[in-house]
């Protein structure tokens, strides 16, 4: 007998479902509230007030040691953003375990609370273009997407105005202007850094596009970034939307006989009581791969899988990334490193000498991040970085399976398979000789991080990281994970259909980074957010018609 019979069952019957409250949950729980739906929002993790989720210095720091000496961050915490950020943002690793192969290590970053990874979300706000859309050559054959971005322009239009991005109008064919606010300014190192590339390279320096600094006295206790600060109290104030925090979704609950789900079993992790919740449309944005180990259980279930895609060609941003330094000739105030307070390369597809299909972009910061003098070891330069954005080739031999391991509740638990191609380790020597040129060009000098700053309480913790070896970083370290139920035109070449839909069971839609057929090279959430929306008001239509 399944669990989902076994277990307790709630009789309320909601109009949609919406499974996880982050970056595309809020948009989601927006989007259908605002047509008139009654929302039931669930999320895994708690709901914590702003200064439980954001915290404060130094008490951030005594929980960052006893992450990693408890094993609770072990992974987790070899992300940069680990340090900056509240550890109680990370995922404990032990009560939320998952497996890889010993020698291809996912570095799998997870954000249990309401709000998700958009209380950790750096802010990047990056529209797609027609070259994105159009695919990469795949070992079978080219992978395409079957949108193109005229059928995004609204929604992101729409979700630019109302967060109040900031970004300039370059005319990049390979990066679509937004509905933006003034970019915010450049510092001086990094006005010098561009003019440098620009008459030395002619390479063009962009601002960088999303949000700037959280201001509370403007924006109030949560970022404009996150959920929590946009989008997720604009859904509740229209009545119609309920939360439930503390909930993991186990597997969908399928018709007898027929393509359609009709709910959805939750597990209390308070308990691990089941209970299952009624639903006519279930929408999954719980993140690329807790959403398909949800489908991947649900497929044990009954779910067909029609594609025999699910759970395959599962991407990341490849990336790898240099520090180093430049004179500065007077000490300037530091204004903070933000998504929209830095600046981007945005190459693209358009490089020259690449011998690797795809493209990439360089994003950096230059004097937004040097400690306390008594810290740095280059008294009179100021600090700089450039991490490569790269896009990856789907490839179906990455992919997310059941591992056969269950968690404390009995959840089954992904086993995350993934690795870099040839095509990747091309592309990231490339990036690695471009940003050596450009710091070069600028006058400046490549170092590691070690070299410029004195740091006594993170070096001994940090040694040996994956993350911060020579080569590429290694899957997951980047966040940016997509792909494993794919938009496809027809059921033979994707999970879902152009409209987010599964072909398999209709009324459930599969919004996040799951729905990808390729990685592209900017930074995803926007596009996320975008296709949220779209899938959501297509499904309000399909309501009323």
């Amino acid at each position: 007998m399944s669990r989902a019979i076994q277990s307790k069952r709630i009789n309320s019957s909601w109009d949609a479902i919406v499974v996880g409250s982050g970056a595309c949950g809020g948009v989601a729980a927006l989007t259908l509230a605002e047509g008139g739906a009654r929302v039931l929002l669930i999320d895994a993790g708690p709901d914590l007030t702003p200064q439980a989720a954001l915290g404060s210095e130094p008490a951030n720091s005594m929980r960052r040691l006893a992450g990693l000496s408890s094993g609770s961050h072990r992974l987790q915490a070899q992300h940069p953003g680990y340090w900056k950020a509240n550890p109680r943002l990370y995922a404990d690793e032990r009560l939320h375990p998952y497996s890889h192969p010993p020698d291809r290590p996912f570095l799998w970053t997870r954000g249990l609370q309401v709000g998700g990874r958009s209380l950790t979300w750096g802010g990047i706000t990056l529209r797609l273009s027609d070259e994105d859309f159009a695919g990469i050559e795949a070992p079978d054959g080219v992978t395409a997407w079957p949108i193109g971005a005229a059928d995004l322009e609204g929604d992101y239009a729409a979700l630019e105005r109302m967060l109040r991005v900031h970004g300039r109008r370059d005319g990049l064919p390979q990066l679509p202007d937004g509905d933006t606010q003034e970019p915010l300014p450049l510092t001086a190192a990094e006005q010098r850094f561009a003019a440098a590339l620009r008459d030395q390279l002619a390479l063009q320096v962009i601002p960088s596009r999303g949000f700037g600094p959280h201001q509370p006295e403007r924006d109030g206790p949560w970022p404009r970034s996150s959920s929590r600060g946009s989008t997720l109290p604009q859904a509740m104030a229209t009545g119609r939307v309920q939360m439930l925090s503390g909930l993991l979704l186990e597997q969908l609950v399928l018709e007898n006989g027929s393509e359609r789900a009709k709910g959805a079993v939750v597990v209390d992790q308070a308990n691990g009581n089941r209970r299952t919740i009624g639903a006519d449309l279930v929408v999954l944005c719980a993140s690329t791969i807790q959403t398909l180990a949800i489908l991947l259980r649900s497929r044990e279930q009954g779910l067909k899988d029609p594609s025999e895609r699910l759970g395959t060609r599962l991407m990341d941003h490849v990336s790898t990334s240099q520090f180093f330094c430049m004179s500065e000739p007077s000490e300037s105030p530091q204004p903070p490193l933000t998504g929209a307070g830095s600046f981007f390369l945005p190459f693209g597809r358009h490089l020259e000498g690449a011998n690797f299909h795809g493209g990439y972009g360089l994003w950096g910061g230059i004097g937004r991040f040097d400690p306390p003098a008594l810290l740095r070891r280059r008294p009179g330069t100021v600090t700089g970085f450039l991490i490569g954005h790269g896009e990856v080739i789907p490839q179906a031999s990455n992919r997310v399976s059941l591992s056969g391991a269950v968690d404390r509740w009995g959840v089954a638990v992904p086993h995350i398979d993934c690795s870099w191609s040839a095509n990747e380790t091309d592309m990231v020597a490339h990036m690695q000789s471009q940003m050596q040129r450009c710091i070069k060009a600028a006058g400046g000098e490549a170092l590691p991080l070690k070299d410029l700053f004195r740091l006594p309480l993170i070096e001994p913790l940090l040694q040996g990281a994956v993350a911060l070896s020579d080569g590429a970083s290694p899957p997951g370290y980047y966040i940016h994970e997509v792909g494993g139920a794919a938009m496809g035109a027809d059921p033979s070449l994707g999970v879902v259909d152009p409209f987010n839909r599964l072909w398999a069971a209709p009324n459930v839609l599969v919004v996040d980074g799951a729905c990808w057929p390729t990685s592209a090279w900017q930074s995803p959430t926007l596009t996320m957010m975008a296709i949220s929306r779209r899938a959501c008001l297509q499904a309000l239509r399909g309501r009323d018609g």
